[in-house]
């Protein structure tokens, strides 16, 4: 399986997501900073093949970043990507 775009998703199969997310806080403060929360995700470059689930919960999850340059993130259920 190849793709064009590097950063595109392929899917063979079915897919099937639940996903919850309650009380999700994120933050960023400062240049380039990044705070995330993501719950049942199917991201950039991912290949699949078959048939997939995928079911994730976040319950009182919290991203904080602060700084130049500085990540967080709270992923729950994802495929793929950085």
């Amino acid at each position: 399986m190849s793709t064009s775009n590097a950063q595109g998703v392929q899917i063979q199969g079915n897919t099937d997501i639940k996903a919850t997310q309650d009380n999700a806080d994120a933050k960023a403060k400062g240049e380039g900073s990044t705070a995330k929360n993501t719950s049942g995700t199917i991201k950039g470059g991912a290949q699949i093949q078959g048939n997939t689930k995928i079911k994730s919960a976040q319950k009182n999850a919290s991203a904080s970043a602060s700084g130049k340059n500085s990540k967080a993130a709270n992923e729950a259920g994802a495929i793929g990507g950085k």
